[in-house]
């Protein structure tokens, strides 16, 4: 073995800076996996190496990363390549496994140098030898350190094979400052490990935080189920597409990871507001609707009045008898017969405009008001009052939809509530844009929008598709309880007149319809194969190929 120089020795503690900062960098616990073991084969020369982390249970090894450059391996990490060795056992029949090097090294907490595997004495190489034979390889040198957490807990293990001597092809055995600088990276892994999955564990605890409040948003009702979930798939579906263009309008736009996270978590949270609207709004799928459809009120009053005009009839047909008079009696019968057909058109009328749908005309409004005023019946107690009421009116006469202004002012309501719950969290900086993100699926390009009134240039990108997206998944949503599911090409003609009328961002809509974004939804979100239609995208409003 060669002596280390003291220019060599500069050169890897100022590498083990480099690494140690780079650690506390990465997000991703795969890619910090494969750096720790690719830098600690760089600061030890070492020809191969294998990365252990403790299971859950602690009492095994589990195989992370296996690299070894002389035989072209890699698994694990960002490898695509899984290892599918099987978990190194630290107790066999309860018995500490001390003959295993790795093993050993985690049940005792301390790193064993071994000078050769083939003359060592007290550990199990047997494995090795056979994985030797097998690919022709020759693990000679092993450095096996374990890796503790800023709790002195042992977590894992990093084991190099093969210091090569100053990149010759000759292994030798792992000097002493090479022994040094593999601790001193693995406790700094271990901690930048340690913090990476405790971010991870917080993370995911928030997440589910939010998806808890989802669950009781959806849980609310029935027609709103699975909405929380659908409009941040769609919304990281066009973010993605407006981050590659590469060209246009929002060539300058991208995101990083942590913009991907951060608008990710707004659109989980963009309708947490909706914890706080009542059900009977929420659930409101006719226009009669409070705890119960009233239409069923409105069918029994006009069986009244069935009733009554059939007493009349023949209350009247009776004063005919003596003297009997056979043509005024059919006469008679034809004008309630008339009458009856005329009472089960206006019911049949009101039963349809209970429904709701995308507009009503003004005549069908002044029918409404026309039956309600028109019609005089005895309520329980036997007075004589209007048909209709002032509320069953105004709620009859909704042009669109099934909510009334005050239900609506109501739903409208849960979006500052949602800015108003986000504002009050001290989010890290990071996430600081979520409330931004969430509270401006709503407002309009041309400023007509809610609940602040916002133009395009007060907007965020974020913002803006969000609001496509909030709005696509409405208009697919077959989980409403006043409409149907809309077909691909009837969402995308509503989609394409609201660019025209200034509701939607012009450029995003572009690339929703130009990289397949809603086809790509359509099938993710498994839409009924039904609503997947033609799209003829020459004869789509807003948009030119």
């Amino acid at each position: 073995m060669s002596a280390d120089t003291s220019d060599d020795l500069i050169r890897r503690l100022e590498k083990l800076n480099e690494i140690g900062a780079a650690l506390s960098c990465e997000r991703d616990i795969d890619r910090l996996l494969e750096f720790i073991l690719v830098a600690a084969k760089t600061i030890t020369c070492a020809e191969g190496g294998t990365l252990y982390r403790m299971t859950e249970d602690g009492r095994s090894l589990r195989f992370e990363i296996l690299h070894n450059d002389k035989l072209g391996y890699k698994l694990g990490g960002t490898s695509g390549n899984p290892v599918s060795l099987p978990n190194l056992p630290l107790y066999i029949d309860d018995a500490e496994n001390h003959a295993n090097v790795a093993a050993h090294a985690a049940l005792c907490g301390e790193t064993v140098n071994v000078a050769d595997a083939y003359t060592a004495a007290g550990f199990d190489f047997s494995g090795t030898r056979k994985f030797d034979e097998c690919t022709g390889y020759r693990s000679q040198s092993f450095l096996t350190v374990p890796m503790r957490d800023h709790e002195n807990e042992i977590i894992g293990v990093l084991q190099l094979i093969n210091c090569l001597d100053q990149g010759a092809a000759v292994a030798v055995p792992f000097s002493t400052a090479d022994r040094r600088l593999a601790e001193s990276l693995a406790s700094q892994a271990a901690i930048a490990l340690t913090n990476r999955l405790l971010i991870t564990q917080l993370e995911d605890l928030f997440e589910s935080f939010i998806r808890l409040i989802n669950l009781a948003i959806d849980k609310k009702s029935e027609y709103t189920a699975g909405h929380c979930e659908r409009v941040p798939e769609l919304t990281m579906m066009l973010a993605e597409a407006a981050s590659a263009a590469q060209d246009g309008p929002l060539a300058d736009f991208c995101m990083t990871d942590k913009d991907r996270y951060e608008l990710k978590i707004a659109g989980l949270l963009h309708d947490c507001g909706k914890v706080t609207t009542p059900v009977h709004v929420v659930d409101k799928a006719t226009k009669l609707q409070t705890l119960y459809d009233r239409i069923h009120s409105l069918d029994t009053r006009f069986e009244v009045l069935k009733r009554d005009a059939e007493i009349e009839m023949l209350q009247r047909q009776l004063a005919l008898r003596e003297p009997r008079d056979a043509t005024a009696e059919e006469a008679l019968q034809s004008e309630f017969e008339a009458r009856l057909a005329q009472i089960e058109d206006d019911r049949g009328f009101l039963r349809r405009s209970n429904i709701g749908g995308e507009f009503m005309k003004d005549a069908d409004l002044q029918r409404v008001r026309a039956i309600g005023n028109g019609y005089r019946w005895r309520d329980a107690c036997g007075l004589e009052t209007d048909f209709l009421s002032s509320d069953e009116i105004e709620n009859l006469s909704i042009r669109k939809g099934t909510l009334n202004e005050r239900e609506r002012e109501i739903i409208n309501d849960h979006i500052r509530i949602t800015i108003e719950m986000l504002e009050q969290l001290p989010w890290p900086r990071h996430l600081t844009r979520v409330p931004e993100y969430a509270g401006g699926h709503h407002e309009r390009m041309d400023g007509e929008g809610y609940p602040k009134g916002l133009t395009r240039e007060d907007m965020s990108v974020q913002a803006r598709i969000m609001g496509i997206a909030d709005i696509f998944e409405a208009l697919t949503a077959s989980d409403r309880p006043y409409k149907t599911g809309k077909t691909l090409s009837e969402s995308l003609a509503i989609l394409g007149r609201m660019k025209e009328e200034g509701h939607i961002d012009p450029d995003l809509f572009d690339v929703f319809i130009r990289r397949g974004i809603y086809l790509q939804y359509a099938h993710q979100a498994k839409l009924d194969p039904q609503q997947i239609d033609e799209v003829d995208l020459t004869r789509l409003p807003g948009f030119a190929l």
